[in-house]
C-alpha cells in the first residue's frame, strides 16, 4: 500500500508544493510550504488516530493532508479542484487503490470554506486541521504597518493548538492572541465561515468542535 512517505518523497509533490508556495507568496498570501502541509498532515490523522478510525484512514489523511495545497502551483482560485487532479496523477503514479485515491481527491476537493463538505471522514479531519493552522510564523510580510486583518489576525496568533479529547470526542482549537496586534472580534470576522466548517466537520465525526481564545471558551 502507498505511505505518507511514499508520497511526501514524491518529485513532482515536492517541487509543486514548492512553486505553489513561491507563487501565493509573490501575491502576498500567508505561508503554504512544507511547514504547513506537514503540520497539516500530522494534524489530520492525529485526529482520526485519536477518534479510533482505522490505521489506514489515519494514514490517508496523512497524505490528503500533505496534498491538500498543491493546487496552489496552477493557482489561488479553486485550488482544491486542481489540487485533487494533480493529485490524482501523483497517486496514480504510485499506482494507489483507485478507492483510496477517490478518498483524497474528494477530501481535496472539499477543503475549501466556500464550497467544502465533510464527505468522508479524511476530507473532515483535513477541514480541521487545515483551518487550525493560525500562527504568526505564517505571515511573510515584513512591513507590518502595511498587514491586512489576514496578516494581524495570523501575526497576533501566538499559539494554537488542536486538542482531541477521545473519551469525549470534543475537538478543541485552542489560541493565544496578543490583543495589543489583533482581537477576537477580528478574528470571528475573516474566520467565522472556517468555525461552521470545523463544527460541521467534527459532527460528522460523531464529535463536537469547541473554541477557546486566551482561556476563554467562545464556542
Amino acid at each position: 500500500m502507498v505511505t505518507f512517505n511514499d508520497v511526501k518523497q514524491h518529485p513532482t509533490a515536492q517541487e509543486f508544493i514548492k512553486k505553489g508556495n513561491e507563487h501565493l507568496g509573490a501575491m502576498g498570501f500567508t505561508e503554504h510550504s512544507f511547514r504547513h502541509t506537514s503540520l497539516v498532515a500530522k494534524i489530520a490523522s492525529n485526529i482520526l488516530e485519536r477518534l479510533k478510525y482505522s490505521e489506514r484512514e489515519v494514514e490517508l489523511a496523512a497524505i490528503a493532508g500533505y496534498l491538500h495545497d498543491i493546487g496552489n502551483v496552477v493557482s489561488r482560485y479553486n485550488h482544491g479542484q486542481s489540487g485533487a487532479v494533480i493529485a490524482y496523477d501523483i497517486l496514480r503514479s504510485l499506482e494507489m487503490d483507485d478507492g483510496e485515491i477517490a478518498t483524497i481527491i474528494a477530501a481535496i476537493g472539499n477543503h475549501e470554506e466556500q464550497y467544502g463538505e465533510s464527505v468522508n471522514s479524511v476530507a473532515a479531519a483535513l477541514i480541521l486541521a487545515d483551518k487550525s493552522d493560525v500562527h504568526r510564523s505564517r505571515v511573510r510580510n515584513p512591513d507590518v504597518s502595511t498587514y491586512d486583518i489576514h496578516d494581524r489576525v495570523n501575526y497576533g496568533a501566538i499559539h494554537s493548538f488542536l486538542n482531541v479529547d477521545t473519551e469525549t470526542r470534543k475537538i478543541t482549537l485552542e489560541l493565544e492572541i496578543d490583543q495589543e496586534i489583533t482581537t477576537v472580534m477580528e478574528y470571528f470576522e475573516i474566520f467565522l465561515s472556517r468555525m461552521v466548517m470545523c463544527r460541521r466537520a467534527a459532527e460528522f465525526l460523531d464529535a463536537s468542535f469547541g473554541l477557546v481564545i486566551n482561556d476563554a471558551k467562545l464556542l
